[in-house]
């Protein structure tokens, strides 16, 4: 892999649509629930990462399809890696909602 390729953020753009169009899969916001109220992907659930050890009560299934995003990709980073130690085994970082130029929901 070339040093562009490790520099290169993930896409949340891509990442939502492959999301959506794969089966049972769940869009994860990791932020805040104030910031998830104020602006939010339509779809998406919230679990703040400091919430993380809880999952297993909304995502009991290890292999389910988790695509993880936060507002600029570092939280969505840390979480991606929390959720593989967990042993879910199907989880992509999909990066910041900050770039997102789909449809957003609010309240």
């Amino acid at each position: 892999m070339s040093l562009f390729g490790l520099l290169k953020r993930p896409d949340i753009n891509a990442g939502v649509e492959t999301a959506r169009a794969e089966k049972g899969a769940v869009i994860l916001d990791v932020r805040t629930r104030q910031e998830y109220m104020q602006e939010r992907i339509p779809g998406s659930i919230n679990i703040p990462l400091d919430e993380l050890d809880g999952i297993q009560l909304q995502i009991p299934e290890k292999s389910t399809p988790v695509f993880v995003h936060c507002l600029s990709g570092a939280r969505s980073s840390a979480a991606a890696r929390i959720l593989k130690n967990m042993g879910y085994t199907n989880v992509t970082d999909i990066g910041g909602i900050s770039g997102y130029r789909g449809k957003t929901e609010r309240g």
